[in-house]
């Protein structure tokens, strides 16, 4: 494995990244407005308005419906105290895994489909690199920032999150171990999936903005994640985000034999 030449691919496409603002773009408003802004609403808006009584009877209503573990996260809490907890570290769980899912899909989606419209791709294919070294040098310059944002949006939140709530709270709470299982285990495979996803589209469709509208159906089984947890049909807890960690690895050493299998820089060039 020629590792220097594998480091040299990742270390163009993120140069090119860096210069490409349809790229770099949703790398910052995303996790800017889905793991700061959103939490931080949620947390200073049971502050404001006060948590009428009628809501607070409704909030313990639907908390007697949940799961056992989640009835024993939330005891010792009061109501107000409850609520900012479900938000944050429940509803917000999925949204979470949107980051890693859309940063890899965005740069996956330029790694091939950029540089045929910026015509560089060309002069790159016909390298000593194998197949498999200039596979590897993409999907590490997508995988890489992805994971990087995800863990550095959360050390964000977290702060934000405690420091907001702590009139409320009166202590630090967040992240919780479910939380930091998503960070180190679930949303890294995110991004492998959504990457891998998107190298195979990538290399396949004529420019960037077709491969990003393809990209959209990768994030689509996150989206049904959020919504489920949004109405009360399953809740995210430690032992159901080990799992699906563990599924998704499955997905992404499947999707990793497939795209090293089908990717063929001679079908590149003739594209």
């Amino acid at each position: 494995m020629n590792w220097r030449g594998v480091v040299a691919v990742a270390r163009k496409d993120l140069l090119a990244v860096r210069r490409a603002r349809a790229v770099m773009l949703p790398i910052v408003v995303l996790p800017a407005l889905i793991l700061v802004g959103v939490p931080l609403v949620l947390v200073l808006l049971p502050q404001i308005l006060g948590g009428p009584d009628a809501e607070m009877g409704e909030l313990q209503a639907a908390i007697e419906s949940m799961p056992a573990s989640v009835r024993a996260d939330l005891a010792g809490y009061n109501a107000v105290q409850q609520s900012i907890v479900l938000m944050t570290v429940y509803f917000l769980a999925p949204a979470y895994l949107l980051v890693p899912a859309m940063i890899s899909s965005v740069i996956a989606a330029d790694s091939f489909a950029g540089e045929k419209e910026r015509r560089t791709l060309e002069p790159l294919l016909y390298t000593p690199l194998t197949d498999g070294e200039l596979l590897l040098g993409k999907l590490l310059a997508a995988w890489v920032p992805a994971v990087a944002v995800g863990l550095g949006s959360l050390l964000v939140e977290s702060v934000v999150v405690n420091l907001a709530a702590w009139p409320i709270m009166g202590r630090a709470f967040f992240p919780t171990p479910m939380w930091i299982v998503l960070a180190v285990w679930v949303a890294p495979a995110v991004a492998g999936v959504g990457l891998c996803a998107m190298v195979m589209v990538s290399a396949r469709v004529r420019g960037f903005q077709e491969a990003s509208q393809l990209g959209g159906l990768v994030v689509l089984p996150v989206v049904l994640l959020l919504v489920g947890q949004t109405l009360g049909v399953m809740y995210l807890g430690l032992e159901l985000a080990v799992a699906l960690g563990l599924a998704l690895w499955v997905v992404v050493a499947l999707l990793l034999w497939l795209a090293r299998h089908t990717f063929r820089r001679t079908e590149l060039i003739a594209r």
